[in-house]
C-alpha cells in the first residue's frame, strides 16, 4: 500500500461518507447508496478506490458484497500519520533548542 493512493483516497467528501457509514459495520452497495447523495454506480466507484487503498475488507455473503473498514489499512495509515506527527515535533524541538542556546539565526 502507498500511503499517497491512501491520502488521495481520503481527500474525496464522499469517500469520509462512506467510511463514516462503514464506522457501524459492514455494509453492501445499496445500503450505503441510501445513505449517501450519489448514485450507486458512484458508490461502487468509491468503494472501489478505498478498497485498492488498503482501507476496507470486501467479503460475499450470499449474493452481496459486504464492505467493512479494515482496521489493518486504518492502523498502517495512522502509523504513517503519527511518524509526520513525530518529525514536526523533533524538528520544532529542536527549533526551540537552538533558538534557546542563541543559534537562532533570524
Amino acid at each position: 500500500m502507498t500511503y499517497g493512493m491512501t491520502i488521495a483516497a481520503l481527500a474525496d467528501p464522499t469517500r469520509r461518507l462512506v467510511l463514516e457509514a462503514l464506522k457501524a459495520g459492514p455494509l453492501h452497495v445499496g445500503a450505503l447508496a441510501q445513505t449517501l447523495p450519489v448514485s450507486r454506480p458512484a458508490v461502487s466507484q468509491h468503494l472501489r478506490v478505498l478498497s485498492d487503498a488498503g482501507l476496507l475488507t470486501v467479503r460475499t455473503e450470499g449474493t452481496r458484497r459486504l464492505y467493512a473498514i479494515d482496521p489493518k489499512g486504518a492502523d498502517d495509515l495512522r502509523k504513517y500519520l503519527d511518524s509526520m506527527w513525530d518529525d514536526a515535533l523533533a524538528a520544532y524541538t529542536k527549533a526551540a533548542q537552538d533558538k534557546a542556546a542563541g543559534k537562532d539565526r533570524t
